[in-house]
């Protein structure tokens, strides 16, 4: 049984936030969560808020127990690029590409014994 989170069109790269998701991939989630909270990256904060929603789905839809559940799977995704134009000299113009993220976390219960 799993129970899973995704957060879609995050405005961080998804380069960004695969560093702060390796970081957690496996581990139990309150490890995790405490692992997160003093990363100091600005993905830290928006995997911890998928992190916790994917335990409160298992919790609430699955019954399952909040202190048995382990990262079974982490992944990010790219989505869509947003893209915006500044002004450089001589009136041209370069492109900047602004990233966007798909996070997908997927949480199991750990078998006893």
């Amino acid at each position: 049984m799993e129970a899973r989170a995704i957060a879609k069109y995050i405005r961080i790269s998804p380069r960004k936030v695969r560093q702060v998701v390796d970081l957690i991939r496996g581990k139990d989630v309150n490890e995790a969560l405490g692992i997160l909270k003093y990363t100091p990256k600005r993905a830290s904060e928006a995997v911890a808020k998928v992190i916790n929603s994917a335990a409160a789905n298992a919790e609430h839809n699955y019954e399952m127990d909040k202190d048995n559940l382990y990262i079974a799977e982490a992944r990010v995704d790219q989505g869509p690029t947003l893209k915006r134009y500044r002004p450089r000299a001589y009136g041209r113009a370069d492109m900047r590409r602004r990233r966007t993220s798909h996070i997908t976390i997927v949480v199991k219960e750990k078998k006893e014994g």
